[in-house]
């Protein structure tokens, strides 16, 4: 199609030489019907549907160094052991978490002796109190004819201050009790803490090790930064690992400069091929766009559209393509066995309001266009042209031309 197109501009451009000396410096294109196909270039990557994930194993937040992993798109089966993990810092944890649990105990049997020694001395000095309260209780309610009467009222005082002092002692026996039991209780929580933490530490040292969920193909995922992990990579517990995507389920998602996007709709037709295998072509369908183009660049001001293709499921199996793979597609904007088209750089406007500029008996002619596809380069004339007619790319500036 381009060789013909620059056959009709080359005789065009001879047949405006031998007009006047403008013509001999105006860039011409014949009008001519024929095949006509616009196709934009896009490239993008293989990607599942839907996919399992899997995670960093640990408690969250926990640090991980990777000390074995299998390498991106390797085939894995269930339960097949996909990466290792070394968790330095959580042995540490536990061994400090068993110190903590043993310090507990000891402080706890040691506080539990203390009380118990403290009620045993309260104990002791009530039950003197009381024998000494019954003397006292004796004597006091005895008749003068038995003992003197000074006797009998050093008794009453007697009886009054043990009475007084056993009420101290039980107030404090009572005080002792409560406060025991608050301390044990914080001593308690003390180590229900550190043998929460024994758990979590001691369960981290038991997920070392991943594994697949199921059959699949290992994709490792990305970082912010675009790095995937690698052997000692430092990574969080929780944080998402690879996945394991559905193989009966894969799409290619594309992107295009958002200046080469012009015409591009859903519905239309793809042709897509892994990088550097064009023989495994295949053809499918857009079946999603982008609502706006988005940098992928920091470095770069240029913005591209995104787009997603459904791959079929039996050309994957021929094939043998894995999720990660980089592709190309060529989006057709166009395919007619028989069309006429004008290059944008004639076209003044756009959509119904197009002109272009014809000569005609050696002068210029504006002719209203009705447009169809547009292309990055050229675009669709539905209406306005005819077989033959000469069209104005660019004209010579007054003066120049001999």
């Amino acid at each position: 199609m381009m060789r013909r197109a620059c056959l009709g501009l080359a005789l065009a451009a001879l047949c405006a030489c031998s007009a006047s000396p403008r013509a001999a410096y105006t860039v011409l294109e014949q009008a001519h019907a024929g095949p006509l196909e616009f196709e934009v270039r896009a490239e993008g990557e293989l990607r599942a549907v839907t996919a399992t994930p899997m995670l960093v194993p640990g408690e969250q937040w926990t640090p991980r160094q990777i000390v074995w992993m299998l390498p991106d798109g390797t085939r894995v089966t269930r339960g097949e052991r996909v990466a290792r993990f070394s968790a330095t810092q959580s042995e540490q944890d536990l061994a400090q978490a068993r110190i903590d649990l043993e310090r507990n105990l000891l402080a706890r049997a040691g506080k539990q002796d203390e009380l118990a020694t403290k009620q045993g001395q309260l104990g002791v000095d009530i039950v003197q109190v009381d024998g000494q309260l019954a003397i006292a209780h004796r004597y006091a309610h005895a008749t003068l004819a038995a003992i003197a009467r000074n006797d009998i009222l050093d008794a009453v005082q007697d009886e009054a201050y043990l009475g007084v002092r056993r009420q101290i002692l039980q107030w404090r026996e009572r005080q002792s009790s409560a406060r025991g039991k608050a301390e044990l209780a914080v001593l308690d929580a003390q180590h229900d803490t550190y043998a929460t933490v024994a758990r979590q530490k001691q369960a981290d040292l038991d997920a070392l090790e991943l594994r697949a969920p199921h059959d699949g193909v290992l994709v490792l995922e990305r970082d912010w930064a675009g790095q995937e992990p690698h052997v000692g990579s430092n990574l969080w517990a929780g944080n998402s690992f690879a996945s394991l995507p559905d193989l009966s389920a894969l799409e290619v998602q594309l992107a295009v400069p958002q200046i080469e996007a012009q015409g591009i709709a859903v519905g239309q037709t793809v042709q897509l091929h892994p990088w550097g295998r064009p023989a495994q072509r295949v053809s499918a369908r857009l079946d999603w766009i982008a609502a706006a183009a988005q940098t992928r660049d920091r470095e770069s001001p240029v913005k591209y559209l995104s787009l997603k293709a459904r791959v079929p499921a039996d050309a994957v199996r021929r094939f043998g393509w894995v999720p990660g793979q980089r592709f190309v597609g060529d989006i057709v904007l166009l395919d007619a066995r028989r069309a006429m088209s004008v290059p944008n750089v004639a076209l003044v406007g756009n959509g119904d309001g197009a002109t272009v500029r014809v000569l005609s008996h050696g002068a210029e002619v504006v002719r209203k266009l009705r447009l169809g596809v547009r292309g990055a380069t050229r675009t669709q004339v539905l209406d306005g042209l005819q077989e033959g007619d000469r069209i104005l790319l660019a004209a010579a500036p007054d003066g120049d031309g001999t």
